[in-house]
């Protein structure tokens, strides 16, 4: 029998989107347990040791931090999604680096406080989509038609760009149209939709209008 597993989560966390992303594609049953960071249970914080989700439970074993929850599952369960190639695998892991320091630059855009910031963090963003865009092949995933752990990171990243579509046309995608094929190609798959739950979109609005930044002072306008 295999060791049961529980993902401790939070509802918008793109981290814990990953680590979902791959029990799904290995076709792993779990238990989802999501919390609220900002009133973190004590059973939480005894088992996650820098207070973040996610956190993946196995067994009485806790593993932390989703770079290292998704190599895990990776090399103990199902079909590997890395590459076998260790050059190419280890190419892989710096483009779910670059994923995350994406994250980051998405981060400081929904935070920007006034009109001048947001239009330089969007300019940051512009510029990190176009290096990644000349990486892609004609798809539909990172690397062809197998879909990887760079397509988990990636898949919860471009799941932003929904609600900043939604509020302004900031130009993120224009001119970049393997970039843009590829957004469609992991919005599309099930594992990447069902790694959220369907109130996901109006929380992540809810939550990008309490910032009080410049994007929320737009997303006003939209209202």
């Amino acid at each position: 029998m295999s060791t049961p597993l529980t993902l401790v989560s939070h509802v918008l966390c793109p981290y814990v989107q990953r680590a979902a992303i791959v029990l799904a594609e290995k076709g792993i049953a779990f238990e989802r347990r999501d919390i609220d960071l900002a009133h973190k249970p004590a059973w939480f914080l005894a088992i996650s040791p820098l207070g973040k989700t996610p956190v993946l439970q196995v067994g009485d074993q806790a593993l932390f931090e989703s770079a290292v929850i998704c190599e895990y599952l990776d090399e103990t369960r199902g079909q590997r999604l890395h590459p076998v190639d260790a050059l190419q695998r280890a190419r892989h892991r710096g483009w779910m680096e670059f994923g995350s320091a994406l994250l980051n630059t998405i981060g400081a855009f929904y935070s920007a406080p006034d009109e001048a910031s947001l239009q330089a963090r969007a300019q940051d963003i512009r510029a990190r989509l176009r290096q990644l865009d000349p990486v892609l092949g004609e798809g539909p995933y990172f690397a062809g038609e197998r879909f990887s752990l760079v397509d988990a990171v990636f898949g919860p990243v471009f799941r932003y760009f929904d609600a900043f579509d939604a509020i302004d046309d900031f130009g993120f995608f224009a001119g970049l149209p393997r970039l843009d094929r590829w957004r469609g190609s992991l919005a599309r798959r099930p594992s990447v939709s069902s790694a959220v739950q369907p109130d996901y979109p109006a929380q992540l609005w809810t939550f990008l209008r309490a910032r009080s930044s410049a994007l929320s002072a737009r997303m006003e306008l939209v209202a």
